[in-house]
């Protein structure tokens, strides 16, 4: 911001002329500058300062005064737009439990990082694993990110206070049946419900077992294999294009997938495509079954918890180790990486967005990928 001095040129009273020269960007970003001319080095400077704070109040981002509270509604508001009612829901859980409580009276524009530092010890105190707590962190980012967007402030000082840490704790070993182990545990889902249609005349049982074979088949996610239906299945080939969440308060709701990604179509191995058309024959005897019924249920999807509790059972009698449902995925993916199928498939058939997700959840289980590399290094 630079004063210049015009030549000789001074005004009646014998004052040197000069030139003051502001350049700055505008809200656009683009380069502008205003120029003024001045009589006497002590006028020019006092006229650098002025035309300093015309460009500061003109042109800088305005702070809108609004509580945390305030930009919670809003950007809910806007957001509920933009992604699944399911990744909604969740924001909104996290922050009325986490962060509204402590921040919410907070005028945004006030959030230093002393405020961000008390809010922050306030969660290490918590019984919370470190990646619960940097969702929360995640979620409070995203919402201010937001307020910079929106222009409501400048910036926001939290990132200086950084996320969570725990250098203590060991990354757990992911979990999932062998072939072997899923083997035993599938033989008692299925003898369990072959004893309730004998005994109790009851087809329902056969839902559990149907479900298990196609999330180790299919690798598919808990709500995808809910959301499936009959008209999904074309010839040894699935289609995958919806989910259903049973956590939202108005019920089961269905939804896209987790990603565009997960809109995928993948071929079906030919011992599920048995179970498949057995249990088919199974619906058909109902008069409500049509071609759009859910594959699984019985015109309501079957209930997560007693899902789980079949899960829990099942491994107890096969004398196995219960694992999640979710990981059920994982042996899927497991089972495929320890026959060398190509990382690239694996997340095809997974539906990740990007072949790195896969590799770095799935990279220990290369055994054979090692072993091939030392046998052609021992060769050289």
């Amino acid at each position: 911001m630079p004063i210049y001095k015009v030549g000789k040129i001074k005004n009646n009273e014998g004052l040197q002329k000069y030139r003051v020269r502001v350049n700055y960007n505008d809200e656009l970003g683009h380069k502008k500058q205003l120029t003024r001319v001045a009589y006497g080095i002590d006028v020019a400077k006092d006229m650098e300062r002025r035309l300093e704070f015309q460009i500061k109040t003109e042109h800088e981002m305005p702070v809108k005064k609004m509580t945390l509270q305030e930009l919670f509604n809003d950007y809910i508001e806007t957001k509920k737009f933009e992604v699944r009612e399911t990744t909604l829901d969740k924001s909104k859980r996290i922050i009325n439990y986490y962060i509204l409580p402590i921040l919410k009276d907070v005028y945004i524009d006030k959030l230093t990082v002393t405020v961000f530092k008390k809010w922050k010890l306030s969660m290490e105190k918590r019984k919370l694993s470190v990646v619960t707590k940097n969702n929360v962190y995640t979620e409070l980012r995203a919402m201010l990110n937001y307020a910079v967007r929106m222009e409501y402030i400048q910036k926001h000082q939290l990132n200086k206070v950084g996320n969570f840490k725990d250098v203590l704790s060991r990354k757990k070993e992911m979990n999932f049946y062998t072939p072997e182990e899923f083997k035993k545990f599938i033989k008692v889902a299925k003898n369990q419900a072959q004893f309730k249609e004998k005994n109790n005349n009851s087809l329902y049982e056969w839902n559990f077992y149907v479900f298990f074979n196609i999330a180790f088949y299919t690798g598919l996610r808990k709500g995808e294999i809910h959301a499936l239906r009959w008209t999904d299945i074309d010839g040894n080939y699935l289609k995958v294009t919806k989910s259903i969440s049973q956590k939202l308060k108005k019920g089961d709701t269905e939804t896209p997938p987790k990603n565009k990604s997960s809109i995928r179509i993948i071929q079906i191995p030919l011992p599920l495509i048995d179970i498949l058309q057995e249990h088919k024959k199974r619906q058909q005897i109902n008069p409500q079954y049509s071609e759009d019924s859910r594959i699984l249920g019985d015109g309501r999807c079957i209930r997560d918890t007693t899902l789980e509790e079949r899960n829990k059972y099942y491994a107890k009698l096969a004398g196995v180790k219960k694992i999640r449902i979710h990981d059920f995925r994982h042996s899927h993916a497991s089972l495929l990486v320890n026959m060398g199928i190509n990382i690239q498939q694996v997340a095809k058939r997974l539906g990740h967005t990007k072949v790195e997700i896969t590799w770095n959840t799935y990279s220990h289980l290369y055994p054979r990928e090692e072993e091939r590399a030392i046998e052609i290094l021992n060769a050289v």
